[in-house]
């Protein structure tokens, strides 16, 4: 189980890195696989359907969570290394 975790935990790390290395500010993934990145001034939505059709990747829209998600989107960290 903790290669598991391991792998997973790893997966967050990687996105985290990347995310922060565009200049993104993140929240979340250190002990959970998923973990939420701040787009200031920028709809969820928009964000997320951005994303979507640049890199075919499924985000999850903050505002789903209610008012204070407005302008991050949620990112899992669970699937396959080479779709992270």
């Amino acid at each position: 189980m903790q290669e598991v975790v391991g792998f997973y935990k790893e997966n967050t790390k990687i996105i985290v890195d990347s995310f922060n290395s565009l200049g993104f500010d993140v929240c979340g993934g250190t002990n959970a696989p998923c973990l939420w990145v701040h787009f200031p001034g920028r709809s969820s939505w928009d964000v997320f359907s951005e994303i979507l059709e640049k890199t075919h990747v499924v985000t999850t829209p903050g505002s789903g969570f209610g008012p204070a998600g407005e302008g991050f989107i949620r990112v899992s960290a669970f699937g396959h290394r080479e779709n992270v």
